[in-house]
């Protein structure tokens, strides 16, 4: 079977964080969790869940460069982007058709768009 990585993207100008999550309307927060665990509990009774967390915002990440004779560590990410991974799923299906049928579940659980990408396989 293939992995696929299912990334939540969210935007940079918004960068939602566990604490900002508390502003949300609680009702609709507590919908959203609820969706999401019942997505998680589908997913690994189908044994398609192999991992899935959330991100910490592109603000708090390190870049590290040892490419060079030193290593370096650059505050912030190795790209700039009006948009970023906040969340992912890591699954195994069987096709992308698959695939992309957990995707949806996952926008719907979410209410957020879903990027599915398979993984590499192992090189011959």
């Amino acid at each position: 079977m293939t992995q696929y990585f299912l990334t939540v993207p969210h935007d940079t100008a918004e960068e939602p964080t566990m604490a900002s999550m508390q502003a949300m309307d609680p009702a609709e927060l507590e919908a959203m969790i609820a969706a999401v665990g019942r997505l998680n509990a589908a997913l690994q009774e189908a044994g398609a869940f192999v991992h899935a967390g959330g991100l910490q915002p592109p603000s708090t990440a390190i870049t590290v460069d040892a490419t060079g004779s030193e290593a370096k560590h650059i505050p912030g990410p190795f790209v700039e982007a009006s948009q970023y991974v906040g969340g992912f799923w890591i699954i195994e299906a069987p096709d992308d058709a698959a695939a992309l049928r957990w995707a949806e579940q996952c926008s719907a659980a979410t209410q957020s768009r879903i990027e599915v990408r398979a993984l590499q396989g192992n090189p011959e």
